[in-house]
């Protein structure tokens, strides 16, 4: 029998939403199923057919300790997604990646450890966004401060562009405090109105998409715990949607991953930008889309049935 573990992390197992409709897709389909946690030092890896990272929601905070087990499981068994995959897409710096190859991202302006926060700040607001837009005018009302290595809106904030020294104390703790790279991007107002698009690759293939309601609140506090709450409902894709996340899956720089969340909001002037990829441990919906659960299970089992694949 086929033995799959679902990968999360004990203080997430109760909140996986996707998990239960997962487990039972599989073991509909003749599969043994274990949902170990990826920290847990009991585990031996090398019994499972292939480990599916679902929600490992608790890494951020130990990136590194993350990576390594990843390679690690990934050499004991095959690990989807694969540890290239994971190392590359925890990092948002492969915005600049997309940019490059053509695909349509939201302004960022990368600040990166000691670096001078008030100066970086400073210049974002005042017009050089990011070697994106270089020169181009402040003509956002809002923006937000937020880390590149990050999960559920953790530590993530939107300013008023007055708010100046609130946003520089918050950039400074990420960048001169914590060490950490920061990012700065402007808050696009289709947020509170249309919401976020996800777009949601299961196997290779479109399988369904969510909307996604406004996660930052001007003036709210950091979010506390693993997630900030999501307002989820079905979505139809426009076709500019669709287009853009195909071109975000082929511009990847490895071998199709077993899924992919793609997260996209609309510019001023209606035009859909990628905001993240979310190719390590996103939610996936399967909820709200009848039959996600059985489509994401059948690919599992057949990429495992096809050893070239990663």
């Amino acid at each position: 029998m086929t033995h799959i573990a679902l990968v999360t992390a004990d203080a997430a197992l109760a909140l996986d939403e996707d998990m239960p409709p997962l487990v039972a897709a599989l073991r509909d389909l003749g599969a043994e199923v274990s949902t170990p946690s990826w920290d847990d030092t009991r585990v031996d890896w090398a019994r499972f057919d292939l480990a599916l990272l679902r929600s490992t929601w608790d890494y951020v905070d130990r990136i590194d300790e993350f990576l390594a087990w990843a390679r690690r499981c990934g050499a004991a068994t095959r690990l989807a997604n694969p540890a290239d995959v994971v190392a590359w897409n925890t990092d948002k710096h492969y915005l600049t990646h997309l940019h490059r190859r053509g695909v349509a991202v939201v302004p960022t302006r990368f600040v990166e450890p000691d670096a001078d926060a008030g100066g970086e700040l400073g210049e974002f607001l005042d017009g050089g966004v990011n070697a994106f837009t270089a020169g181009a005018a402040c003509d956002f009302d809002e923006f937000v401060v937020k880390p590149t290595i990050g999960a559920g809106s953790r530590d993530a904030a939107r300013y008023r562009c007055a708010e100046r020294d609130r946003a520089r104390e918050h950039l400074e703790r990420l960048v001169r405090s914590e060490r950490r790279s920061a990012m700065l991007q402007p808050y696009l107002p289709s947020v509170d109105t249309l919401g976020e698009t996800a777009v949601i690759y299961l196997g290779e293939r479109f399988s369904h998409a969510i909307r996604k309601g406004p996660l930052l609140r001007l003036d709210d506090g950091l979010v506390e715990g693993l997630f900030a709450p999501e307002q989820i409902t079905p979505r139809d894709p426009g076709v500019d949607e669709g287009a853009l996340a195909a071109a975000a899956f082929a511009a990847l720089p490895f071998a199709p991953p077993l899924y992919a969340r793609m997260d996209m909001i609309r510019n001023p002037s209606g035009a859909p930008l990628v905001l993240e990829l979310e190719l390590t441990e996103p939610s996936l919906f399967l909820a709200h889309a009848p039959g996600s659960a059985g489509r994401l299970a059948r690919a599992l089992l057949t990429r495992l049935d096809n050893r070239d694949s990663p």
